[in-house]
């Protein structure tokens, strides 16, 4: 931990030397926390340019947990969970050099150091919060943070494309930075982004290795660390999001000869005016892939901006199903096919805004086929019915969800505050074992900004999940109640 003491003291000290030369607002944070650059590294004509002109960026994060269950105990005496609570503070630093005839280089450290209040031994039972930690370091070693060289890619960039190498944010339809806590997840792999055709930002990738916000290694992109019963939890090396399907181990696709790579072309296209169109097809080789299109059309009606969208998502199983299952659980029971992940999704939407505010009204439907494959914190569901911490794309779930926006400072209220409601109805198969019981959630955005402190960003979340504790299948097995009670605040400063 001294370690990452050290190296945060450096990362305040080489960010302030470099924000004091040009006393810029650099960067911006968006809601979901992720960064937006607002001023980049310059062309430059000689080699030595090339790093003396390079720009540092600076980040101190704060983030704390509190997670209450309802019960901590299954209807059986099992211990589901336990009440906790934990911190984290931390930072990142990210040096871009200039660009020498469109080449440049991107490196970005980060470190992250927690206390909370289960033992070391406990680590598991962390939920959001273990985001600000390493639970297979903490449970085997004892340290209680990360540091990471999460990022570190060379990069080509012209006016048309851009081409990274190395360590690497990948933002698509199912692969994210989801940037919310300490450490954004990264992968390592090739990109490329390009605007050659008009109105139009075509992105592809090839990655080979993925980085969840809680791993100090890079690990396996769709393989779960195999069990190995000696107190080790080797199954936190591999990827354990919390979606991960666990029937798809590493040692299953060894004995396959399966190398899990994650292959991505991601579109976007604007040629008609007021719409926008997605287009996307991910693939885990010999495994699993999707494609995916998406519509969304606005117009007006008298002061009201009316956006409606639709959200198509086909599934196809390419041998995952054979090894895992239907289930990303395992428990295949009640599936119509257990050992087949083909599946589809449907998602539709409204936005109406006006202004400072925007209510959206959105809907889900899983088919009652093989549950969804997105452990790379891209969310299937997501910006239509997702809610905070809720993965709702098991096989036969329904979801509808109504959220509310509104933006004091923009409406002269309250300077910098915005604040965001959303309440969602998840209704999962009550008969399959492997999916959770129905709930109800509601949660709460605050979000503050400071006039006077512009890089220095505030937010405060609270969710509420009411469960059904009573939910019992045809075969006679009680579901967990799900209901819980969390609250997140987190502090953020960019220099």
């Amino acid at each position: 931990m001294k370690r990452a003491i050290l190296v945060l003291c450096l990362i305040l000290l080489a960010s302030t030397v470099h924000a004091a030369e040009d006393n810029l607002e650099k960067r911006k944070l968006k809601s979901s926390m992720k960064e937006v650059y607002t001023v980049i590294p310059k062309s430059v004509d000689t080699f030595s340019s090339l790093f003396t002109e390079g720009v540092f960026y600076g980040r101190l994060r704060f983030n704390s947990f509190g997670y209450h269950w309802d019960d901590e105990f299954t209807s059986g005496g099992i211990q589901k969970g336990k009440d906790h609570t934990i911190a984290g503070i931390g930072g990142s630093l990210i040096y871009k050099t200039a660009y020498l005839n469109g080449f440049g280089a991107t490196a970005g450290l980060y470190v992250s150091g927690a206390k909370g209040s289960l033992d070391d031994n406990e680590a598991f039972y962390y939920k959001a919060g273990k985001d600000v930690i390493s639970r297979y370091d903490l449970i085997n070693d004892g340290t209680p943070g990360i540091i990471s060289l999460a990022q570190a890619y060379l990069e080509y960039n012209n006016d048309k494309v851009s081409i990274q190498v190395g360590r690497l944010m990948f933002e698509s339809f199912l692969t994210a930075s989801n940037d919310t806590k300490m450490i954004p997840n990264t992968f390592e792999g090739v990109t490329l982004s390009s605007i050659y055709f008009p109105h139009t930002l075509i992105k592809a990738a090839y990655l080979t290795k993925q980085k969840l916000r809680d791993h100090s290694e890079f690990h396996h992109v769709l393989a779960r660390g195999d069990n190995l019963h000696d107190g080790t939890f080797n199954i936190f090396t591999q990827n354990d999001d919390a979606v991960m399907h666990l029937g798809l181990t590493e040692s299953l696709l060894n004995e396959r000869g399966i190398d899990d790579r994650l292959i991505i072309l991601d579109a976007n296209n604007k040629s008609i005016e007021n719409l926008i169109l997605r287009m996307n097809y991910t693939a885990v080789p010999d495994l699993v892939s999707s494609a995916m299109i998406q519509a969304d059309y606005k117009f007006k009606v008298g002061d009201f901006s009316v956006i409606p969208a639709l959200r198509y998502m086909q599934q196809f199983d390419n041998g995952a199903g054979e090894i895992g299952g239907a289930n990303l659980k395992t428990v295949t029971d009640r599936y119509s096919d257990p050992e087949s992940l083909d599946s589809w999704l449907l998602g539709v939407r409204v936005d109406v805004c006006q202004n400072n505010w925007k209510l959206r009204f959105g809907y889900t439907q899983i088919a009652d086929k093989g549950d969804i494959v997105a452990p790379w914190r891209g969310f299937p569901t997501g910006g239509f019915s997702r809610a905070m911490s809720q993965y709702n794309w098991y096989a036969n779930t329904r979801t509808t969800m109504v959220r509310a926006d509104y933006d004091f400072d923009n409406a002269g209220l309250v300077s910098g505050l915005k604040v965001f409601m959303r309440y969602a109805a998840q209704d999962f198969d009550d008969n399959k074992p492997g999916v959770q019981a129905d709930s109800n959630v509601l949660t709460l955005d605050l979000i503050k900004e400071f006039e006077y402190y512009p890089d220095l960003y505030m937010k405060f979340r609270v969710g509420h999940v009411a469960g059904a504790g009573d939910t019992v299948t045809s075969n006679g097995f009680h579901k967990v109640d799900p209901s819980y009670d969390e609250a997140r605040f987190e502090i953020n400063y960019l220099f």
